[in-house]
């Protein structure tokens, strides 16, 4: 009780305006904040109710603290493993932000690779390697073997705009180095993916399904070039299929659902909706090592959790140039940008959160799958994305990423290093928008950017 107390006099500390003297613009209805530094993505939506909001200081503090391998004292926190990629949730989404590839030589720290073998899992799931499961976790406890080690490499990619300036960008490759439980198979299909923010997800949630579904066009029926579809995936919680909203490729249905696979998958952490530990067949001494219960983690914390990721709010637009602003969001709208991140949405009834309903929404994305080419194929399907497409990532908090978590690395596998080099990557059903950045000159490159840097 007296870590639930401190948690809520934490949540009664006013909020103040952090936007360092920049003109800022509502993102998200009554879930946008005016904070423009490190804690831009940590702050509450203002329009909790008082309880939401002391609910919400309570979630944070979970969100932050580290799991410890079972037995312990303190059994609601127990659980650890045997096998993970992180201790906390926090320790992926620090700062509740973007996280990044490894340097040279460092470890996988708030990046993941997720494997699977051809073939579906029940209800169209990826197939999971039988020795490796769905995701390759480098940490374990003691006396239990990890699975192996992560490294990747890049090879240059180089080009050069219509106006002469050249460009080079980062193309990786990924090799696992001390598998623990020998080759994994040798049709493994891999997905590196980075931690994402977590900005704004019950606003998403929010979002009714027939407005995400009324702009699906996967046959291109209107002929533009951009036939987004709605990924299908099982709802544990439901029993059914249903919209997928979360995650690099839409695979999970709820920030509920996508909190229980990231305990479950990432910290090794057992809860009502994941009950089975994540060790395979071939991990034996994973499967002999004591839990932290059944479940790991509790309903109640899980839904402390669940809260505090769907109330997270959403940093306001800073426009500190105005006219480049509204050059770069011309541009954005006139190269066909909108077509998949849709700038505008708006959020229905949402009985989880109720402040959440009614709200204009400005996410720049339509949450569907998009065929994103070649270049950024994974080859891995999922459900009903294929191994070249991706869902449409929200934009919103895109200029802050730097400041939240001191780096600029964008797309699924952090392997753009800065807004240029995203776009340039975009291939498929982006093409024709791709180019057309390519045959910008140079200011208007820097007004669109600029235009990106306000979200």
């Amino acid at each position: 009780m007296s870590q639930r107390a401190s948690a809520i006099a934490l949540g009664l500390i006013a909020l103040g305006c952090q936007c360092s003297g920049r003109t800022a613009t509502a993102a998200a209805g009554t879930a946008t904040v005016t904070d423009a530094t490190r804690d831009a993505f940590s702050l509450p939506a203002p329009s909790l109710t008082k309880e939401h909001r002391a609910q919400f200081f309570v979630g944070n503090s979970l969100f932050n603290r580290s799991w410890v391998v079972a037995p312990a004292s303190l059994d609601s926190r127990d659980g650890l493993g045997p096998l993970f990629n992180a201790r906390s949730c926090s320790g992926c989404h620090f700062k509740d932000g973007r996280g990044r590839p490894p340097e040279p030589g460092e470890a996988m720290r708030t990046m993941l690779l997720r494997v699977s073998i051809p073939g579906r899992g029940p209800h169209g799931a990826p197939l999971p390697d039988p020795t490796y499961g769905d995701q390759i976790q480098g940490n374990a406890n003691s006396g239990v073997p990890p699975e192996g080690n992560v490294v990747v490499r890049y090879f240059p990619v180089r080009g050069v705009f219509a106006d002469g300036q050249p460009y080079a960008l980062l193309k990786p490759e990924y090799r696992i180095e001390h598998s623990g439980y020998g080759e994994p198979s040798a049709e493994l299909l891999v997905s590196p993916r980075v931690a994402p923010a977590i900005i704004g997800l019950g606003l998403l949630e929010a979002v009714p399904e027939r407005v995400v579904r009324e702009r699906e066009d996967p046959d291109d029926e209107n002929h533009d070039g951009i036939s987004g579809r709605a990924n299908l995936v099982w709802d544990v919680r439901r029993g059914a299929l249903s919209l997928g909203r979360f995650g690099w490729k839409a695979e999970q249905p709820t920030v509920e659902q996508q909190s229980a696979v990231a305990f479950n998958s990432d910290l090794g952490v057992t809860s009502s909706l994941f009950p089975d530990e994540g060790c395979t067949l071939a991990e034996l001494r994973c499967r002999e090592q004591p839990n932290g219960g059944a479940p790991e983690v509790s309903d109640e914390l899980l839904r402390d959790i669940v809260l505090y990721a769907r109330t997270l709010g959403v940093p306001a637009r800073r426009i500190s140039d105005e006219a480049a602003a509204r050059q770069g969001e011309a541009l954005f709208e006139r190269v066909g940008c909108v077509a998949c991140h849709t700038t505008t949405l708006r959020t229905g009834e949402f009985r989880a959160v109720a402040e959440l309903s009614g709200q204009e929404i400005h996410p720049y994305t339509d949450l569907l799958l998009h065929d994103l080419g070649e270049g950024l194929a994974d080859q891995r399907p999922s459900f009903r994305a294929d191994g070249r497409e991706w869902r449409t990532a929200p934009l919103w908090g895109l200029g802050l990423v730097r400041a939240v978590n001191e780096h600029t690395r964008l797309l699924h596998d952090g392997r753009a290093r800065d807004v240029t080099e995203a776009i340039l990557w975009h291939e498929g059903e982006a093409r024709s928008s791709r180019d057309t950045f390519l045959r910008m000159n140079r200011d208007e490159r820097r007004a669109l950017v600029a235009f990106l840097d306000t979200l």
